[in-house]
């Protein structure tokens, strides 16, 4: 914090007092909006938010333990907790896939402290998406908003049940945009928003949201050796897959093997190739005998079409792998150093998630 010191005139001995009439000083005012910004953000969407309690069924070794004469309601124990926020008012929970996948029972936690049932409707783990459906009255739907439009260095707010506080308050700023992170599955996630908006366990599947209240991501992770790095699913990615996951309860997924990041191009390469947009899809690494390995992509290459279609960013890759037919020929154009190549690339289907 900068010291702001009145050097417009000698002290007098001891110090000059400050006037009575004297402002605020400005570090004080930029605070204060801080704080408002902050306080809004977490009024407009907190009574979306809820906490997931799950509970898992015995195993066979577990069973075997029980006590004996355990009735039925002894077969289920509690498997942890997470966090969810309301996206529609007729009770549709979006939360993270790894919150509830598996699980035999699923308890929802308003912030007026109402607990009801809750059903799966879908759940992803390839985006660490999931919806649940809950049936109360008088719901409050959070605002969903454009993930596409993040700057880094953004005001973000993250609201959540870490450790079981429900309705938790965090608040730090966007780090950096379209990471990938390999989750504990080994499944690789792309474009995550990266923040340092504290997140602890519990927290997943909360909303992290602008300054206007709009959510932007769904928390997901943490690295748990490092201090302010937490990850975010960008509610572009997530909102595309609940409306399917609400449609047809799961999500086939073709894959070509990339590892994939939004990446800027050139001006100088707009312009030279005509291209639509000025963003494209870096292949920041291939799996060995995939898809994209066998048509002849490289590490560095930048897609900018497929199907016929542009390609301003991951997300429209993973809307394409989605809708495209497993096993037909993907036509894909992509940019080396100052050249435009054409692939053929043919997805196979993405391995079922455990």
């Amino acid at each position: 914090m900068t010291l702001n010191v009145d050097d417009s005139g000698p002290a007098e001995l001891g110090g000059a007092a400050q006037r009575p009439d004297a402002g605020p000083a400005p570090d004080a005012t930029l605070l204060d909006a801080y704080s408002r910004a902050v306080i809004a953000a977490a009024r407009r969407v907190s009574p979306s938010v809820v906490n997931i309690e799950v509970r898992r069924r015995l195993t066979e070794r577990e069973r075997r333990r029980a006590p004996a004469g355990a009735d039925d309601a002894f077969r289920e124990i509690p498997a942890g907790s997470g966090s969810g926020f309301v996206f529609t008012p007729d009770g549709f929970v979006m939360t993270n896939s790894h919150v509830v996948h598996g699980a035999a029972g699923i308890e929802v936690t308003l912030t007026d402290g109402r607990r009801v049932a809750a059903q799966i409707v879908g759940d992803d783990a390839w985006t660490d998406v999931a919806v649940v459906r809950i049936d109360a009255p008088d719901l409050a739907a959070a605002r969903l908003g454009d993930s596409h439009a993040l700057q880094v260095g953004q005001l973000v707010v993250a609201i959540g049940s870490p450790f079981g506080f429900q309705t938790t308050v965090t608040a730090g700023v966007v780090s950096a945009l379209g990471r990938s992170l390999r989750s504990q599955t080994g499944r690789l996630i792309d474009n995550l928003i990266q923040t340092d908006a504290a997140l602890n366990p519990g927290n997943s599947g909360g909303p992290l949201v602008d300054s206007a209240g709009n959510v932007v991501g769904m928390n997901t992770a943490i690295v748990a050796p490092a201090q302010g790095i937490c990850f975010a699913i960008a509610i572009s990615t997530a909102q595309f897959v609940a409306a399917r996951l609400i449609r047809d309860g799961r999500l086939a997924h073709g894959r070509i093997g990339v590892v994939a990041q939004n990446v800027p191009i050139p001006r100088r390469l707009v312009r030279h190739f005509g291209l639509a947009g000025q963003s494209g899809v870096l292949v920041a690494g291939i799996e060995p005998g995939s898809p994209a390995q066998t048509a002849g992509l490289r590490d560095g290459d930048v897609m900018v079409a497929a199907g016929g279609r542009d390609l301003p960013d991951v997300d429209a890759l993973h809307r394409l792998l989605t809708e495209h037919p497993v096993g037909r020929p993907l036509p894909v154009s992509a940019i080396r150093r100052t050249q435009r190549l054409e692939f053929d690339v043919t997805p196979v289907e993405a391995e079922a998630a455990a």
